[in-house]
């Protein structure tokens, strides 16, 4: 390779994998002489990289951390990615963090090459985020990039798409929609879109599409959205869905507090003030709601469904029953009959 500059970006490219490379190795990948590598890893240090060099017979360069941060080469899904998530944190409500945020993605906007540009804009319009859904365990799906980027695409040239879906089950079928918005939620990606063939608004996991293509063919003008925010349609969604009964339950504390006490998959959390928050949970069966919201140890309220809250009425009647009416522990007196006035532990 006898262009220096782009020689320079290979090897640097090679160096930020983190990994320590032989001066050998590096010169077979690069084409050239070990003494050319040498002299480039000295052009790297001038412009500021610190490049750190180990002896021996298993010695080799790698790229250290320094004092300053030098310039740094990023691939085309690294930039997209980088900017799309300055973008979120721009957005936040972390002051300083939305503040330096906001510079940054400046900067990189500046530099980013036409082709990157349009797929960063069209991610930032089409997308909207979803904070406090709690849904589900385990590592977060992989997304291909590609697949957000063409259906953020569709998204705001209002095109119609088509795809290939999985269900949960992994049950295949082929899908013509009218894409509307993308919802990032819980380091999971949805996508909102009018399904043609069904003749529904659904819900579609991202990480479950496959080969996704415009058709050219224009999205209905007069389609109405399904909601007036697509974050609250994928988070009625997710809660509700094959459930039975959909719940309604203000919690006495904080929504980080809650957010460690509920399990993954429960539901949406939205901040009500500095000491409660809203609960949009569901399920099939009530004494597992009923139980599940028992077992949290905080004060709660339950404003739906009327079944729950009769539920939890006629539960709690039970068992202050079965606490009264068992006989009290040595050296312990048994505790005063329930007041006549006495409030329902639900608040309803």
């Amino acid at each position: 390779m006898s262009d220096t500059p782009a020689r320079l970006l290979k090897l640097l490219s090679l160096l930020q994998t983190g990994r320590e490379h032989t001066g050998t190795a590096l010169a077979a990948r690069l084409g050239v002489s070990p003494r050319t590598v040498r002299r480039d890893i000295e052009r790297l240090r001038g412009l500021g990289y610190p490049v750190s060099a180990a002896v021996g017979a298993i010695g080799g360069y790698r790229l250290a951390s320094g004092t300053a941060m030098p310039p740094l080469l990023l691939d085309d899904d690294e930039a997209v990615a980088i900017a799309v998530g300055l973008h979120a944190a721009a957005g936040g409500t972390v002051a300083d963090v939305a503040e330096i945020s906001v510079r940054a993605l400046a900067k990189l906007e500046k530099v980013l090459p036409t082709r990157l540009r349009h797929r960063v804009t069209a991610l930032q319009e089409a997308t909207v985020p979803l904070y406090g859904l709690l849904t589900g365990g385990g590592d977060a799906p992989v997304t291909d990039p590609a697949v957000l980027t063409a259906l953020a695409t569709a998204c705001r040239h209002r095109e119609r798409a088509r795809f290939a879906y999985a269900a949960a089950d992994g049950t295949p079928s082929k899908r013509h929609t009218e894409p509307y918005r993308l919802v990032s939620a819980d380091r999971r990606w949805y996508l909102v879109a009018y399904d043609l063939d069904r003749a529904d608004w659904r819900t579609f996991r991202a990480d479950r599409i496959t080969a996704p293509r415009a058709t050219g063919a224009r999205c209905a003008p007069d389609r109405r959205p399904p909601a007036a925010d697509a974050a609250a349609f994928v988070a009625e969604s997710v809660v509700s869905h094959r459930a039975r009964h959909r719940a309604l339950v203000t919690l006495h504390t904080t929504i980080e507090d809650a957010a460690r006490r509920l399990p993954e998959g429960t539901g949406l959390l939205e901040p009500l003030s500095a000491g409660s928050c809203l609960l949009r949970t569901g399920g099939d069966a009530l004494d597992w709601l009923a139980v599940r919201l028992g077992l949290l140890g905080v004060r709660f309220e339950v404003h739906e469904p009327a079944e729950l809250i009769a539920y939890l009425r006629d539960l709690g009647t039970r068992l202050l029953d079965a606490s009264h009416g068992a006989p009290a522990p040595p050296g312990r007196e048994p505790p005063p009959p329930p007041s006549p006035n006495r409030t329902s532990p639900t608040g309803t």
